[in-house]
């Protein structure tokens, strides 16, 4: 594994968002800043942005798009855009998701389809593989370090062979990449899929944390909504006091994406956290101490010791790994790790022989402010050699998912088909507002119409490319199906689209020739 430096030390952030610009510039306290990477134009950077680094703010680019966790390389002009943005705001590092965006394509041989979400990764061994790849891939393109964050789930994967905190532990180990801990993301988890926020922090590689989110959301029918736009509760604090009471967190930053509240709420918000932080730091040293006097560790034992208490190479549970360390990971000092990922290579080959046999098992969105330009999706070039069966795998288990989500295609078995019509209408729901704002004259011409008619449109039309080209497509889905009724609502509705979908240039193209057959069809009516 790549060794970790020690982490740059970041102190309390909040998402820069446009609608709380000018509210950020004015807070106190703020040592830095998140902007989402794919609404920022490298040539053309918001003024307030500008402004804050002049002030020696630093600016994190937050990508959204690349989905490291899907089963294809990580397209290069994504990689580009991000680098760019890092260079650009002369950012110390950059950060991403553990998670899938897309699906099919290629390696499926079916069409791509775009999730608009970020959707969970199946923590199994085809998966980490694949991951893991994606990862290095993504490091040596980029300029600066990069880290990862874990995201929320409405759903679960059928058939895993990880926790999240082993999952993360051997990304990290293979890796040497950083992690983004979202401690709202462990609390919805926890609602969500029953996983316990105590047993995960146990499991992480804490020296690994980069940095950490703090977010609200809500609850409704037992379901627990990862909002961003909503205070941030009490449990999700008393997470962040775990994670601060284990290690001091180099940076930890508010997030909140709508319904943004007067500057004064978002003051006593970061408030919150920086008590919590004190609070739970005041005891650290000492804990650690007593620890340490009372525990041998991983790097006084000899590899036979450590084979006889199951520390390496320990039982297997459900085809992981089980990790019995008289040290828990998340407590050792990086001496200890060496220790460790010096003996657990020598298992590695079997590891990984054993993973290339093993068949993978048959909400709210990262994308959240999306009125500046988006990296247009595009089809992942076709594989270079031969197939790498376990992206193969993961494509096809992906790409059923998907499919199921925003298709309408049947239910994957060993889903909970409950859980999925939830998140398929949490899917269509946001894509609907997403539309809303990349489109805002969409809304204003349809009225009341907008959103019962995008809800009808969605479930059979799954978008295969950016909002904006959604936008265009609802627009015409509408336009030739002779709607809206109003005369003079559809000659605005023709007008918007006509305008915006521009000449269509020569090409034999089936799309081309369908959409300048649509521009023919549109201008007669």
């Amino acid at each position: 594994m790549e060794r970790l430096g020690t982490p740059r030390a970041l102190g309390t952030g909040i998402g820069w968002r446009p609608e709380i610009a000018d509210a950020v510039e004015r807070m106190p306290g703020i040592d830095w800043v998140e902007a989402v990477a794919e609404n920022m134009c490298p040539g053309h950077l918001p003024e307030s942005l500008l402004r804050l680094r002049e002030r020696g703010i630093t600016v994190v680019p937050h990508g959204v798009s690349l989905g490291l966790g899907g089963a294809d390389r990580p397209a290069e002009a994504r990689l580009a855009a991000l680098a760019e943005r890092a260079g650009a705001l002369g950012s110390p590092l950059v950060t991403e998701h553990i998670a899938f965006v897309r699906a099919g394509g290629a390696l499926t041989a079916s069409p791509l389809l775009e999730a608009g979400h970020l959707l969970p990764v199946p923590r199994t061994r085809d998966a980490l593989k694949v991951l893991c790849e994606n990862v290095r891939i993504a490091q040596a393109a980029l300029p600066v370090p990069l880290a990862v964050e874990n995201i929320a789930a409405l759903i679960s994967w059928p058939g895993e062979e990880m926790t999240e905190g082993q999952f993360l532990y051997d990304l990290v180990e293979r890796t040497g990449v950083r992690l983004l801990i979202d401690v709202a993301n462990l609390h919805t988890n926890h609602v969500n899929r029953g996983e316990d926020p105590a047993k995960a922090l146990d499991e992480l590689p804490v020296e690994a944390i980069a940095y950490v989110h703090v977010a609200g959301g809500f609850e409704r029918d037992g379901v627990w909504h990862d909002s961003h736009a909503h205070p941030v509760p009490q449990p999700v604090l008393d997470i962040l006091a775990d994670l601060a009471s284990r290690t001091t967190p180099p940076g930890v930053l508010l997030e909140r994406d709508e319904n943004f509240p007067e500057s004064a709420e978002l003051e006593r918000e970061l408030g919150a956290i920086r008590e919590t932080l004190e609070k739970a730091g005041a005891g650290t040293g000492a804990s650690a101490g007593a620890a340490k006097a009372t525990t041998r560790t991983t790097a006084e034992l000899t590899a036979a010791e450590l084979t006889a208490v199951g520390t390496i190479a320990g039982p297997r549970r459900g085809g992981a790994v089980a990790r019995t360390t008289t040290t828990p990971p998340a407590a050792q000092t990086p001496a200890e790790r060496q220790a460790e990922a010096d003996l657990r290579a020598v298992s590695a080959p079997e590891i990984e022989a054993e993973a290339r046999t093993t068949a993978a098992p048959k909400f709210e969105a990262e994308a959240r402010t999306t009125a500046a330009p988006e990296v247009e999706a595009s089809t992942p070039a076709d594989p270079v050699g031969p197939v790498d069966p376990a992206r193969q795998r993961l494509a096809l288990a992906q790409a059923a998912l998907l499919s199921a989500l925003v298709a309408g295609t049947p239910v994957p078995e060993g889903f909970d088909r409950v859980r999925l019509g939830v998140q398929a209408r949490a899917l269509a729901a946001k894509r609907a507002d997403v539309v809303a704002k990349v489109a805002p004259e969409l809304p204003e011409i349809l009225a009341e119409a907008y959103r019962p008619a995008f809800l009808t449109y969605a479930p059979r039309h799954p978008m295969t490319g950016g909002y904006r080209r959604d936008a265009l497509d609802f627009a015409e889905y509408l336009l030739l199906a002779g709607r809206p009724e109003d005369a003079e609502t559809r000659r605005r509705l023709r007008d918007w689209w006509l305008e915006r979908s521009g000449p269509t240039p020569p090409s034999r193209h089936p799309a081309a020739r369908l959409a300048r057959a649509t521009r023919r069809v549109l201008l007669r009516r």
